[in-house]
């Protein structure tokens, strides 16, 4: 979506400056495409680096998955699987999937401006204008991604990511737990982020399937709380007292009743307001669907003419240009050579990053095999008191 007349603001970058750059091993030594020119980021799933595409001179993301059934799941095929098959202005592009003797690598298309989880924070919250332009974006992203069968299950700022110009447009990125039941299964598992889970994910119930178009709706619902407010919807201040689990219990405890209010002190409209307590109600059922979202009067502000119609004839070219069985099945075949376990070179590990960048994931009590409730190891206590950092 490029219309509308977005705010005026200061954009700051938040990559890394070469001097802050976490030290790494290079893992793409003697690569004949891409060479590593610094780290950029860690997660659950492995780390990415950012790298000069030597055929296109452009730079690009390479998010890199150790290889070994620890870490190459039917999830890492799925990803890969459903992302191929999205091509959209605001979706960050999948180029090609490679093996090199250690690791997965996903080549991606680089956001230079971050992604809003810190753009929010430095502003601690955002203006309704600017929130609004951010929130159109995202939401023309997801009505594509919801035409084209997939869903996310893991909308949250840190998977929007930034263009880096002027008037920033995001991208969405991070499909590690999409579904699209016509081509896989119907949503059934606890996966995502605690503070952006609907109840119905949190009391998922072993082979009982869930609306995941209505999930990201939800999460779609807290991220725009989390842009006005400056904090998430159901963490409370007030548990800051409490011992971190202890806090992700009464979070848990609040999101189930769809519990969350407006701070007196943070003046918000009416439409605003309206919007989200739409979109976090309790029964999914009475939540919004994407169009009515869309025909919402507060999301309809400043929005330029035919912008609701952008992605149609994007969905009818995406369609027509499916990747073919025999692309798939490439695919299949190198994750399946990625789940040989390959010993770690000598001198070569994983990034040395600090422990605040490090994600941990519970393998447990999940019916689909899948890592679910997914956090940073820092994030327990700030999205559970209720601040940003």
């Amino acid at each position: 979506m490029e219309g509308g007349a977005p705010p005026t603001h200061d954009l700051l970058a938040f990559a890394l400056p070469d001097d802050q750059a976490t030290p790494v091993d290079d893992f793409l030594e003697g690569h004949p495409r891409y060479k590593q020119i610094r780290f950029l980021n860690r997660g659950a799933y492995g780390f990415v680096i950012l790298a000069l595409d030597n055929q296109s001179e452009e730079q690009v993301a390479l998010k890199f998955i150790k290889r070994g059934p620890q870490h190459i799941t039917k999830y890492v095929d799925r990803e890969i699987a459903n992302h191929m098959r999205l091509r959209h202005p605001h979706i960050i592009a999948l180029h090609e999937v490679f093996l090199t003797k250690t690791h997965l690598v996903l080549a991606m298309e680089y956001a230079a401006g971050g992604d809003l989880f810190r753009y929010v924070s430095a502003r601690r919250g955002l203006p309704e204008d600017e929130a609004r332009w951010f929130f159109q974006q995202l939401m023309v992203a997801v009505d594509y991604c919801h035409r084209m069968g997939v869903t996310s299950r893991d909308i949250k700022l840190e998977n929007t990511l930034l263009d880096g110009g002027q008037w920033p447009l995001i991208k969405l990125a991070d499909f590690g737990f999409s579904k699209d039941p016509k081509q896989q299964s119907e949503a059934k598992t606890r996966v995502g982020t605690p503070a952006y889970l609907a109840p119905e994910v949190i009391a998922a119930q072993p082979g009982k399937s869930y609306d995941a178009q209505k999930v990201d709706i939800w999460s779609c619902g807290v991220l725009l709380y989390v842009m006005v407010i400056g904090r998430y919807p159901f963490g409370m201040p007030s548990d800051a007292e409490l011992d971190p689990m202890r806090r992700l219990s009464r979070m848990m405890e609040r999101t189930m009743r769809a519990e969350f209010s407006f701070p007196a002190d943070k003046p918000l409209s009416d439409g605003v307001k309206d919007l989200i307590s739409r979109i976090l109600v309790q029964d999914p059922a009475l939540r919004p669907s994407r169009h009515e979202i869309q025909a919402h009067a507060w999301f309809m502000q400043g929005l330029e003419p035919g912008a609701l119609n952008f992605n149609d004839a994007i969905v009818q070219e995406s369609l027509a240009n499916q990747p073919t069985a025999e692309m798939l099945a490439e695919v299949h075949s190198i994750v399946e050579e990625a789940l040989q376990e390959v010993a770690s070179l000598p001198g070569v590990g994983q990034p040395q990053i600090s422990k605040s960048d490090q994600l941990q994931t519970n393998h447990s009590g999940d019916d689909d095999g899948a890592p679910h409730l997914m956090m940073a190891s820092e994030e327990l206590g700030y999205l559970t008191s209720g601040t940003l950092p």
